[in-house]
């Protein structure tokens, strides 16, 4: 059937941002990407917010006469329901995201601990996702966990980027960077992972366990004085030493290694657009490694919109105009934030909020901004929707778009609105998935 300018924006979205999510799902793509059952045993290790999904695809792929053991851990929350039929194989635990927990560093020691002993008949499964840079938390000596869920919550208040977040917790970690991998020696390492990383660099993607690194201990400080976050004095000193270097790409154990990228954000949205066009809509993705504080993005992509709306530019309404990446929030606490309340709503609403004040009310514009997880942020929503008319139903019930956006309470904003977008946890990971809505009227 196709979709006119008649139907309901918010389900043309709604339907589109499910499209991307199903195209990154484990049970449609990791089957493919398998390598043959070695001679000795197969051991499976895995993070990330797909882990858990992932751990039931192989379990469903892998020939039932080959040996296959292991654990993975996602977030809380994050493992779907077992498909019916699959015997359970393989452990998945659970554990907090984004700041680690104990939870966290029990299954990172775990994980560490299972690769320990192995031969070069033996093969190793990485099943990595977004997410599991937090929750494979095994500080370096000298680092507690408590100073890393500081350092963590400072960075992810200090505007900081996913590859420069990453950077530091590669070079604060016994697990991450590269050195699940190099534990495992003399066995081949098989990765399988899923992007959801600007540039799906799989060094990047959850801090790469299984990946060589380039970066140093020089370059984590960097990061750390940038954003004026503190450290231990001996963690500090320890780096400025270059004690907590990671294998490097000339590192001769990645001759034995392999990483396959099963989905990425790429793939999702173009199957968005293909369904765009199936629909009746013109399509056009903007990228899918899109970066920067998330209401700049959001200035953009209005002014794209409104531009579009008169007629001018590359982008001819009816249309949607799709993009991925991933944008990031700094933490402004002042005097606009009453007695210092914590920010409500991750990057996404944040976008959305910005969006909508940029749009100024446009006629013929609506917006879905959300994560590919189902989860923005800390709180229960995927994202939230932006309607031409989103300003002025905020002024009916007193909410002020700027003074919302001011404390971070994207999140207050939409729900007193009734526009938060709630899916519940997607058992995927492929980053932001932005739409705009161009009715051609």
């Amino acid at each position: 059937m196709m979709v006119s300018d008649r139907d309901d924006p918010r389900a043309v979205l709604a339907h589109l941002y499910h499209t991307a999510v199903a195209r990154a799902q484990p049970a449609q793509q990791l089957a493919a990407h398998l390598p043959p059952p070695p001679r000795g045993r197969t051991i499976v290790v895995g993070a990330g917010k797909a882990a858990g999904a992932m751990a039931h695809a192989l379990e469903a792929a892998w020939p039932a006469d080959a040996p296959l053991a292991g654990c993975v851990v996602t977030r809380y929350g994050h493992t779907p329901p077992r498909p019916p039929g699959v015997p359970a194989r393989l452990d998945i635990l659970e554990a907090a995201h984004p700041v680690p927990d104990a939870a966290g560093e029990a299954a990172a020691a775990r994980l560490l601990a299972s690769v320990q002993g192995l031969t070069k008949d033996d093969l190793v499964v990485a099943l990595i996702s977004g997410g599991g840079s937090a929750l494979l938390a095994l500080p370096v000596p000298g680092l507690t966990l408590a100073d890393l869920q500081a350092v963590t919550r400072a960075l992810l208040a200090s505007g900081a980027s996913i590859g420069e977040m990453n950077v530091v917790r590669k070079h604060l970690s016994r697990i991450q960077g590269g050195r699940l991998a190099l534990a495992a020696a003399p066995a081949p390492v098989w990765t399988l992972a899923i992007s959801d990383v600007p540039g799906d660099d799989p060094a990047v993607i959850a801090s790469g366990p299984t990946v060589a690194d380039a970066s140093t201990d020089a370059d984590a400080l960097a990061v750390l004085d940038r954003y004026g976050i503190a450290l231990p004095p001996a963690v500090r000193a320890d780096l400025a030493a270059g004690r907590h270097e990671t294998p490097k790409p000339d590192h001769p154990r990645w001759a034995a290694c392999t990483v396959r990228l099963i989905a990425a954000p790429h793939d999702a949205l173009q199957a968005a657009a293909a369904e765009a066009e199936r629909l009746g809509w013109r399509a056009y993705v903007l990228g899918d490694a899109i970066e920067g504080e998330s209401r700049e993005v959001a200035k953009v992509h209005a002014a794209l919109a409104r531009y579009a709306r008169q007629g001018r530019g590359p982008f001819r309404p009816p249309c949607v105009i799709l993009s991925g990446g991933e944008t990031t929030v700094t933490v402004r606490v002042d005097a606009n934030t009453p007695g210092g309340q914590r920010p409500r709503g991750g990057r996404a609403a944040e976008f959305a909020l910005a969006l909508a004040q940029a749009l100024e009310g446009e006629g013929g514009v609506w917006a879905l901004a959300a994560d590919t997880d189902g989860i923005d942020g800390t709180e229960d929503n995927a994202g939230a929707f932006v309607t031409p008319d989103t300003l002025a139903r905020a002024a009916r019930v007193g909410l002020s778009a700027r003074a919302c956006l001011d404390r971070h309470d994207s999140y207050g904003f939409f729900a007193a609105l009734g526009d938060l977008f709630v899916t519940g946890p997607t058992h995927t990971n492929v980053n932001d998935f932005r739409a705009l809505l161009l009715r051609g009227d």
